[in-house]
């Protein structure tokens, strides 16, 4: 078997495990396939062409696509917390400067202008922003919920918006609260927290809206370290989890019918750079684990899922752009930027 060969069948060998070197950062990087069923990926590891003396990262967070088509990508790098790509990946612009814990990005469209939120960890805030970073609007701890009684307790991670505006912050590496606001940043509840019950929740560190049923929207927040995703109401109440064995959930991600989540790590490789990205069909279905194992099932539960093309490290978010391309970034990954994944088939 010839060397191009063995690649393009390794690479999607839904046993053992594959070590990609080199070869992903060379030509030959085509013949890598990631991904099951009808979601394979081709991936590319050089699509930033920002220069890393003069744009650095630290740990690439969160990305998402504006309405122009723009990438934004959040780094915790305050020489400049936001890089914002064309799809190609050359640089357009960059901003941010005030970020040190800069955690989770969300995009949010009010009334006809795009807005950012912004979850800084070390600063224990949520910053509304414009695209350009002027700053619309703070949050500080939630000390209405009377759960907090000083900022360091008080570590959001994660935001998502409702159609009216209503903001939900995830505390998620906190005490994995979910706390609820009014458009004006008025606080409304709080649910989830630590403990035994099934609506709590253990590092809450995602949170996205819902509209699959377009009458009823619901909450999917990540409980991490249980290897699920959670779902309640818009007033908190819960509703089921989503059990994902093995896999260290980062944030949902719905885009179209299906809900694509970086995974962290696998829990039978914990701390060892054994990331993937999963994808859930509209029933919860894992269909396509990219750098994982084949999405096996035994009754209503999946196999556990692990990492095997050892592509990835330690992958922390995904953005789906509008031409169903996928970028990944990367936490403690040795400063790379993000990845881009094309479809397949």
């Amino acid at each position: 078997m010839n060397r191009r060969k063995f690649i393009r069948q390794s690479s999607i060998s839904t046993s053992g495990f594959l070590y990609l070197p080199s070869m992903l950062r060379h030509p030959g990087k085509e013949d890598v396939i990631l991904g099951h069923n009808n979601k394979k990926y081709r991936i590319n590891t050089e699509w930033s062409q920002v220069d890393a003396a003069r744009y650095p990262v630290k740990d690439c967070h969160e990305m998402v696509q504006d309405s122009r088509g723009r990438i934004i990508l959040l780094t915790n790098e305050t020489k400049n917390n936001v890089i914002i790509y064309d799809k190609k990946g050359k640089l357009i612009d960059t901003w941010g400067h005030e970020y040190p814990g800069a955690h989770g990005l969300t995009l949010f469209n009010e009334n006809g202008q795009e807005v950012l939120f912004i979850c800084d960890n070390n600063r224990h805030q949520v910053i509304k922003t414009t695209l350009d970073g002027r700053v619309l609007m703070t949050l500080d701890y939630p000390k209405e919920t009377g759960q907090y009684t000083k900022p360091e307790e008080y570590i959001p991670t994660e935001t998502a918006i409702t159609a009216n505006g209503d903001i939900y912050v995830a505390d998620g590496y906190g005490k994995d609260f979910v706390i609820q606001y009014d458009h004006q940043g008025n606080y409304v509840r709080h649910f989830g927290g630590r403990g035994d019950k099934e609506e709590n929740l253990l590092n809450a560190h995602g949170i996205c809206v819902n509209h699959w049923d377009k009458n009823n929207p619901t909450l999917i927040v990540t409980s991490r370290q249980q290897n699920a995703f959670k779902r309640f109401t818009l007033d908190g109440k819960f509703i089921d989890t989503i059990s994902l064995p093995g896999a260290w959930v980062c944030r949902p991600v719905i885009n179209g019918d299906y809900l694509y989540c970086a995974v962290l790590q696998s829990s039978a490789h914990v701390n060892e750079k054994s990331g993937f990205v999963t994808i859930l069909d509209k029933n919860f279905k894992v269909v396509s684990n990219l750098a994982g194992n084949d999405p096996t099932y035994h009754g209503n539960l999946p196999d556990e899922m692990h990492q095997t093309v050892r592509v990835f490290q330690y992958p922390h978010d995904v953005c789906i752009d509008d031409d169903q391309n996928m970028y990944v970034a990367q936490w403690n990954s040795g400063q790379v930027y993000p990845y881009k994944l094309e479809p397949v088939g």
